[in-house]
């Protein structure tokens, strides 16, 4: 089976008392590398920070796309709505008019099962900039960190 061109969207399930928690991967506009680096480091964390439809928790950014893990705060925004508003939030603000639009307009994203533990895919992501060998180990990878506890 071939693997999709185009992500599938599907609206996030609420199951009772059940956290929703969303792994998100956005990817640069023609896979600029852009995005590691302090700047854009800061300006993700602000625009993140203050685009509180949706939490951001733990995110890894690595040179043309980053991770993160999110999980919704208000139910009347749907991700894509919030994810197009933080990019857009953030393309203003970008300092280099040559990079813009920083992001494509789509992304990928899934909702963790209920047998997937958000800690051991966290695991998994931060091992991005090992396996790009960008650092030896994920500590010392200065690009990721964590906005919000979701649970």
């Amino acid at each position: 089976m071939a693997g999709r061109k185009r992500p599938i969207h599907l609206s996030p399930y609420f199951a009772g008392n059940r956290s929703i928690i969303i792994y998100v991967t956005v990817v640069t506009k023609d896979r600029q590398r852009c995005l590691a680096n302090d700047a854009a480091h800061a300006l993700l964390r602000q625009i993140w920070s203050a685009a509180t439809f949706w939490l951001v928790g733990r995110y890894v950014i690595m040179p043309d796309h980053a991770h993160f893990f999110c999980a919704p705060s208000d139910p009347g925004c749907t991700l894509e709505k919030w994810m197009q508003y933080w990019k857009s939030q953030l393309t203003k603000a970008w300092p280099v008019a040559a990079e813009k639009p920083v992001f494509q307009r789509d992304h990928w994203d899934r909702e963790l099962r209920s047998d997937e533990r958000y800690d051991e895919k966290w695991d998994y992501v931060r091992q991005n900039p090992v396996r790009a060998n960008l650092v030896v180990t994920p500590d010392p990878w200065p690009y990721q960190g964590e906005l919000n506890e979701l649970r």
